[in-house]
């Protein structure tokens, strides 16, 4: 029988590092099932003798690969103590987690626990030293944006990067997993455009009409160039930001625990090839949270 023990030749990145995000997802995916049917014998004792440490144990690894399953798992045995010293709090970080990630029944939980902490769980800050070259990033951008891109996006994009200090390959990759190229699209949250401008960072960089591609490209570089000032030119941090804010990056002290996040930036890493980029430090001062980042 293949279980997650047997798969610790895969390795667990702790879940704000760049190293996290090395598993191709097909693979990653297959690991959470794993560790989630694992952590549910021993949580049951089903074929295994019940243990609920090591239950909490394979939980976390799932929940930091993103697993709102596992999530919420994790927050309903701290809730009501089984198997692991009762806690309120820890409940509340892992079903607000999961609520995040839309899991309903985890959002109900909330209302009896309450908000999230302020402290990440031990579990989460769990240190497995990273490969020393960032092993996410590759040598050479992938697919090659430069090339594929729509000319006339490229064409911007060329243009205006130097003047905001962004590469013109983190620029691109942005904007093919915002919204694939299309200058008149618009998520569910608002955000439009080439750039997937939510209202609020419109505002906050003077875009006036985010349907214009110039003008999108314009703010969504300069919230890039900020976040790259923010996040010491760290790409991995900075994707995650611009996909789910950089309070959740400061929150959870690294890439969030969400599968689409981890996706993202993985995208983000595969396409731009480099795990650090050039930034401007008069920007803005960096995130007080990063010493707490890179101590994990």
């Amino acid at each position: 029988m293949l279980t997650a023990a047997g798969c610790g030749w895969l390795g667990f990145a702790p879940a704000g590092s760049a190293a996290d995000t090395t598993l191709p997802a097909r693979d990653e995916h297959l690991v959470i099932t794993l560790l989630r049917t694992e952590a549910a014998s021993y949580e049951h004792g089903n074929g295994v003798p019940q243990d609920g440490a090591r239950a909490a144990e394979l939980y976390c690894k799932a929940a930091r690969l993103g697993d709102p399953v596992s999530q919420f798992n994790l927050g309903w045995m701290y809730a009501h103590g089984r198997g692991v010293p009762r806690s309120d709090a820890t409940a509340a970080f892992f079903f607000h987690a999961a609520a995040e990630q839309g899991f309903e029944q985890a959002q109900h939980m909330l209302r009896m626990v309450g908000g999230p902490p302020n402290e990440v769980p031990p579990c989460m800050r769990e240190t497995v030293p990273p490969p020393p070259t960032l092993q996410a990033a590759k040598a050479d951008p992938a697919p090659g944006l430069l090339a594929t891109a729509p000319k006339d996006v490229r064409d911007l994009v060329l243009k205006l990067a130097p003047e905001f200090g962004v590469r013109p390959e983190l620029a691109l990759a942005i904007i093919q997993a915002e919204s694939n190229f299309d200058i008149v699209a618009l998520s569910p949250r608002n955000a439009k455009g080439l750039m997937q401008l939510i209202p609020e960072t419109a505002a906050r960089f003077n875009v006036r009409n985010p349907y214009d591609p110039e003008q999108n490209i314009r703010g969504g570089l300069a919230y890039l160039r900020w976040l790259l000032a923010y996040f010491e030119g760290d790409v991995a941090l900075v994707a995650a930001a611009y996909n789910a804010g950089e309070g959740k990056v400061e929150r959870y002290r690294g890439i969030p625990p969400y599968l689409e996040t981890r996706a993202y930036v993985r995208r983000i890493l595969d396409a731009v090839g480099q795990a650090q980029h050039p930034y401007d430090a008069r920007v803005t001062a960096p995130s007080r949270a990063l010493r707490l980042i890179s101590a994990r």
